[in-house]
């Protein structure tokens, strides 16, 4: 269940705004000092109001980390119900990892703050935020699972729960490893790479791979 946050303010559309300019602000401090060093009267500085201001819209500096987590984990979930996860081939399962991984590129900073910042999160918070991932990561089960009706691959449920899982551990590893992968990869290689190790190990479960060759449907 969504954790509310409580403002003084009724105006709905105005918290919406204020809400926004505090998310935006909080983010570039977070992952310029974290979330502890961050004090609620710099958010406010970085929002473009008084520390009066901000307390109208939140109550604590939690409240402010709730609604960064928040608003992030749905926009990467808007993102990725873009893709197609209706179809049921090798093609279609590659397409949505590259999709995947360039999102993960394109918001590196912000899947960072969370990874290093989640675990602030009031105890109520936290198992809403864990939802909301377990949500994505179905988006590669529901894609696995029709692979897997089509014939394309042989997995069962528990190695289609898995599977899913390092896809998107994968995808995200990209953003908190960058300091050591983007030395030697690009995001295209990087891809390359996570892709074929998911498609090698879902072959070695077919028992199709000879002399250390990949052999898929695309």
């Amino acid at each position: 269940m969504k954790r509310p946050v409580k403002a003084s303010v009724k105006d709905e559309k105005l918290i919406e705004i204020r809400r926004n300019q505090i998310i935006r602000g909080a983010v570039t401090l977070f992952k310029e000092k974290g979330f502890h060093r961050t004090t609620t009267r710099e958010i406010a500085k970085a929002a473009g109001f008084s520390i009066g201001t901000l307390y109208e819209y939140i109550r604590t500096k939690e409240d402010v980390l709730y609604l960064v987590c928040d608003n992030i984990y749905d926009g990467v979930k808007e993102k990725l119900s873009e893709m197609d996860v209706n179809g049921g081939t090798i093609s279609q399962l590659k397409q949505a990892i590259a999709y995947y991984f360039h999102l993960m590129d394109e918001l590196q900073e912000e899947v960072l703050v969370m990874y290093q910042e989640a675990k602030s999160l009031s105890k109520d918070a936290i198992p809403y935020v864990l939802q909301k991932e377990m949500e994505m990561v179905d988006m590669f089960q529901v894609l696995l699972r029709n692979c897997v009706r089509s014939g394309e691959i042989e997995l069962d449920e528990q190695q289609i729960y898995v599977t899913a899982n390092d896809i998107f551990v994968q995808g995200q590893m990209w953003a908190f490893r960058r300091w050591a992968f983007q030395r030697r990869y690009t995001i295209e290689e990087y891809i390359e790479l996570q892709t074929e190790l998911v498609c090698h190990g879902i072959e070695c479960k077919r028992g199709k791979v000879k002399h250390g060759n990949l052999s898929t449907k695309a």
